[in-house]
């Protein structure tokens, strides 16, 4: 019997139909919730493959994008009428001409390990599927926004120095790389200048995923090329936000 084909269990129903692969990843493709919960297990204990946890993800976002959407909605909501940083930077851009809401904020599910994004023509994205904190990922791209208005960054020319400028301000001033949210979430535990460097880290991750980025080696040439001025330029803030 092919993997694909389906057996009568001893109750008269079909077992789940196996993709190809799921041996070698451990991940099944079913409905069952039987076999939802053990995908799970496995996903927690370590017993899939890295290609195998990407087909998870994959999976469990699809199922869940209908309620990820909606509480990503409502987060959005909420953060916009009473987050000081949010409300703070949206005064800020709108000074500047700019008009952020809930019709041009927009929560989505995402394909890539991306918790948001900033374009100059739709507004700003969150990825209902991600799991940071929304009030960080909306400051992060309100501060991309700022900086469209403010500085007449052009994300569409995809300049490095600019993009790597602008990935380290924001970094640094949405509060995302405050010493408890990577000491708690992303296993972080340096005490001397571990802001500087979750600045640095993320800003290199971002403007390696940018299209006209070769590597990751590239992206960290940009960064140091501009780091000194940008790190130090908080703008539209007085000092860094903690």
């Amino acid at each position: 019997m092919s993997d694909e084909a389906q057996s009568p269990s001893h109750n008269g129903t079909t077992n789940a139909r196996k993709e190809p692969g799921v041996e070698e990843t451990g991940f099944e493709f079913s409905d069952d919730p039987k076999i939802q919960n053990r995908n799970t297990w496995r996903f927690v204990t370590g017993g899939l493959t890295a290609e195998g946890i990407l087909q998870y993800v994959r999976d469990r976002d699809d199922r869940n994008e209908k309620e990820d959407c909606a509480r990503c909605e409502k987060q959005r909501d909420y953060v916009l009428q009473y987050s000081p940083i949010v409300r703070f930077l949206n005064g800020k851009i709108s000074a500047l001409g700019g008009d952020l809401n809930g019709n041009n904020i927009q929560c989505r599910k995402c394909e890539a390990s991306r918790g948001g994004g900033f374009t100059q023509n739709y507004g700003i994205l969150l990825c209902a599927n991600r799991r940071e904190p929304i009030e960080d990922v909306l400051a992060h791209e309100m501060v991309h926004a700022y900086d469209f208005l403010r500085f007449k960054v052009d994300f569409e020319k995809h300049n490095l120095r600019h993009a790597a400028c602008t990935e380290i301000r924001a970094s640094s001033l949405s509060g995302e790389c405050r010493f408890w949210r990577e000491f708690w979430n992303r296993g972080q535990w340096k005490l001397m200048n571990q802001h500087q460097e979750c600045v640095k880290r993320r800003a290199v991750l971002s403007v390696a995923a940018r299209p006209t980025c070769k590597n990751d080696v590239e992206a960290a040439r940009a960064v140091n090329e501009v780091w000194d001025s940008c790190f130090a330029d908080t703008r539209p803030f007085d000092s860094i936000y903690k």
